[in-house]
């Protein structure tokens, strides 16, 4: 049976291009404020530090859900206020919470009876596996991202491209920073389900530096990264599904080849 025939039969491959959708919407958003705020190792620090919460819910019986939203909260104020204010210590700081973030999820994981199987759908996730319950989880997520960016896009946009003008112009620049951290987070959260924590920073950056190729203005590097996002996690379905792939890595490898041919096309043109 071919991928689209299967798609309007099995339940679990809808499952799969809804929680893309959702997916889409939300990397598409804070994926543009990543690459223009340049925070990847940020980014990368709140991804793999949710491991922790993950396993710490595991081990205490919590959903892992709830475990991923509330570390990745958590750290995004933690960065958020390094960054501001121990700019001189942040590489290493991030650097270690992301070590032991991670270090510690697996330790949890690896002591609960029965999860330590598990561990792979943490780290590289798995879209296919996406229940129902999950769906309605992502929903909340992308519709929380939309609303608070939505509210404050002229903030996170003054603060992205010059916090001291904007400070000078009555905007809380501490707050809104660590406020569009926290939006980032909960992407994070979102994407663990789609392509995995180990490739969540890849598959964040890569659509909207992809985008920003093409369009100068953040409300269309926002669009155009959601859609592109979307492209590529159907891609990725369509060949993981095909050929009996890891769909998270061939979501990211869709994304990483495009932007390369994008990358190289606009080279040339110029």
């Amino acid at each position: 049976m071919d991928f689209f025939n299967a798609l309007s039969t099995y339940s679990f491959l809808q499952n799969a291009v809804v929680a893309a959708l959702f997916a889409a919407v939300s990397c598409g958003i804070s994926g543009t404020f990543v690459h223009i705020n340049r925070i990847t190792f940020i980014a990368g620090g709140i991804a793999h530090a949710v491991l922790g919460g993950v396993g710490a819910a595991v081990f205490f019986g919590f959903p892992p859900f709830a475990g991923a939203i509330a570390t990745a909260l958590i750290f995004a104020v933690l960065l958020g206020i390094i960054r501001l204010k121990a700019m001189q210590h942040e590489d290493t700081v991030i650097g270690a919470m992301w070590a032991c973030g991670m270090s510690a999820g697996i330790i949890f994981i690896y002591l609960t009876p029965g999860y330590a199987v598990n561990l792979n759908n943490y780290l590289f996730g798995n879209i296919l596996l996406v229940s129902k319950s999950d769906i309605t989880a992502l929903s909340v997520l992308a519709a929380l991202v939309i609303l608070v960016s939505v509210l404050f896009f002229r903030q996170f946009k003054a603060v992205s491209f010059d916090e001291e003008n904007a400070t000078l112009h009555g905007v809380k620049a501490s707050l809104i920073y660590i406020l569009m951290l926290s939006v980032i987070a909960l992407t994070v959260v979102v994407l663990m389900k789609v392509v995995g924590l180990i490739l969540v920073i890849a598959f964040m950056t890569l659509p909207a530096a992809t985008a920003a190729i093409f369009q100068r203005k953040v409300g269309g590097i926002i669009v155009l990264s959601i859609i592109l996002s979307f492209i590529f996690s159907m891609s990725g379905l369509f060949v993981s599904y095909t050929w009996n792939l890891p769909t998270g890595a061939v979501i990211t490898l869709v994304s990483g080849a495009v932007y390369a041919v994008a990358l190289l096309c606009s080279k040339l043109s110029r």
